[in-house]
């Protein structure tokens, strides 16, 4: 079985994604690195959210240090924002799944239709090239609607923005 590290942006956006890779017998692990997300309370309650749907379903998952200073630094040398936020935290997915010898990653980011879906994908080849890791590519999109009234059913608290101070 292999071993995939998906990054997570919120509990509302794994729920499909992890359908998906475990039908495919992926042992599969998160990991929550938001910095994006403001303000601190927003975090907070989409982490919540998160791990309340982690314990449901027995899914391990690492939490790294919410830095948003560092976010706000990074974000400024791009013109499209967007691209500094996808690569600061696909990038620290990729370097946490290199150190911690996973056969792959990919992110939830794919599962929303509001975020750039090409622009994520190449970035995530590339990543994947850089660190020698397989990029595990879905287009999760299709189950956007399923995960949505799964969601639901489970109260998960549900943001109606990307988390971006901008």
């Amino acid at each position: 079985m292999k071993s995939v590290l998906i990054h997570v942006c919120c509990g509302n956006c794994i729920i499909y994604p992890y359908k998906v890779l475990k039908e495919k017998g992926y042992k599969v692990s998160g990991l929550w690195f938001n910095p994006n997300i403001h303000p601190f309370k927003e975090h907070q309650m989409r982490l919540f959210s998160f791990s309340y749907w982690a314990y449901k379903n027995n899914f391990e998952f690492f939490e790294l240090d919410y830095d948003f200073d560092s976010w706000l630094r990074e974000v400024k040398y791009y013109e499209d924002r967007c691209f500094g936020c996808y690569y600061l935290r696909l990038r620290k997915t990729a370097e946490f799944a290199k150190n911690k010898y996973y056969d792959g990653f990919t992110t939830t980011l794919l599962y929303s239709k509001h975020q750039k879906h090409d622009i994520i994908r190449k970035m995530c080849e590339e990543l994947g090239k850089e660190f020698g890791l397989n990029f595990v590519y879905y287009d999760f999109r299709v189950g956007w609607k399923e995960g949505i009234e799964e969601s639901k059913k489970m109260n998960l608290y549900r943001q109606n923005y990307c988390g971006c101070i901008y």
